[in-house]
């Protein structure tokens, strides 16, 4: 059975429904919202309180990183938001000047794509947890070297860690290259499912375009909906709940 992603009062993004299929198999197994479990609530905040605490100290040990362009040329550090107990991560490249300006991730015509990108396969943005490779806005929004990609992977690493996904996307070249290493073209790797280890813990990770380069190239968008209906399949492979 088939339903349509876009309903009446929706605000999804036309152009990129419109320029790619429209259908998507969604799983047919309703979910509870309304169950509630005590133990569970308590264990929830209590994991949540602990990762915010270790998210800080992750913020203080980047904010205390010396002799780096990245760093002395930026305004403010961008760390993440979202659901830090959520199954999905989702890791962009670097922050750009609303990003800077905010100190929150995927804002603007980027965080409005991605917002309507999620809900094109009926994932709520709230209901995940975003974040960069880098940290800081590049001077003049350049590609961060593969140097300073590499010195920030040591802390992304870290960020995976605290975060315990089931899932995560990885969203431009910087984030496949930051956690894979892989620096060839974006074309060649996305829509592939791939097993990365990170603090001894496997992670299933996919690779495809980021936002802010299909508002660039939007032909590509009927790729990003390929590899968003592959998400959605591996959210119901493994039952998450999101």
């Amino acid at each position: 059975m088939t339903k349509k992603v876009i309903n009446q009062n929706s605000n999804y993004d036309l152009e990129l429904l419109n320029s790619i299929e429209s259908d998507f198999i969604f799983n047919e197994i309703p979910i509870n919202r309304l169950q509630t479990n005590t133990l569970n609530i308590t264990k929830n905040y209590g994991e949540e309180e602990a990762k915010e605490k270790s998210q800080t100290k992750l913020k203080d040990k980047i904010n205390s990183i010396e002799d780096c362009d990245l760093k002395n040329k930026s305004k403010k550090i961008v760390i993440g938001e979202g659901n830090m107990n959520s199954p999905i991560m989702l890791i962009g490249g670097t922050p750009g000047l609303d990003e800077e300006k905010s100190g929150k991730p995927f804002m603007g015509e980027v965080g409005d794509l991605l917002k309507k990108m999620l809900l094109a396969i009926n994932i709520d943005r709230k209901n995940i947890y975003s974040t960069y490779a880098v940290n800081f806005r590049p001077h003049e929004d350049r590609k961060p070297t593969s140097f300073e990609i590499k010195r920030y992977s040591q802390f992304l690493q870290h960020h995976i860690a605290i975060i315990k996904p089931s899932i995560i996307i990885l969203m431009g070249s910087i984030a496949m290259e930051a956690l894979t290493g892989l620096n060839s073209k974006i074309s060649m790797e996305r829509g592939k499912w791939k097993e990365v280890i990170v603090n001894n813990t496997n992670y299933s990770v996919i690779i495809t375009f980021s936002p802010s380069y299909l508002l660039r190239f939007p032909e590509n968008k009927k790729y990003a909906w390929e590899d968003l209906k592959k998400i959605k399949q591996k959210i119901i492979d493994l039952k998450l709940n999101i």
